[in-house]
């Protein structure tokens, strides 16, 4: 599925109710990654995984060879998630009140993603009797 564009709302920490929307920004290639986002008055909170499930192998595969240093660099925290069915990352960030700022911030996110998940499953290749 082709994504064009990602709402974010704001949604109180530890409660699923959101509060409000906060706004719509186009993305790119690497959204399709992103299975949830929110702002929690703090960070805006965004979870990616491989979008396709992953074989055993491949799951610790995924998390040996993705490179965290890439989106550390750019100012996003990122942690792994290891009670997620497939490799699962949480980036943290800053939210930007000027829109088209915030909406750059989330463009160079989701192009991190799609670079970093291209990267590491044409890395895989072959390599499954290293992971078995």
């Amino acid at each position: 599925m082709d994504f064009t564009s990602l709402v974010l709302f704001e949604k109180k920490e530890n409660d699923n109710n959101f509060l409000k929307e906060i706004g719509s920004y186009e993305v790119n290639d690497g959204a399709e990654y992103i299975m949830k986002m929110y702002y929690d008055g703090d960070k805006i909170k965004a979870w990616f995984n491989t979008k396709n499930d992953v074989e055993d192998w491949e799951y610790s595969a995924c998390y040996d060879l993705f490179n965290e240093e890439l989106f550390t660099e750019k100012g996003f925290d990122i942690s792994e998630v290891d009670d997620e069915y497939n490799p699962t990352w949480l980036v943290k960030f800053d939210f930007i009140e000027e829109h088209t700022e915030m909406q750059n911030r989330i463009y160079e996110l989701c192009s991190l993603i799609k670079q970093e998940m291209d990267r590491i499953f044409k890395s895989m290749q072959g390599k499954k009797d290293e992971y078995i």
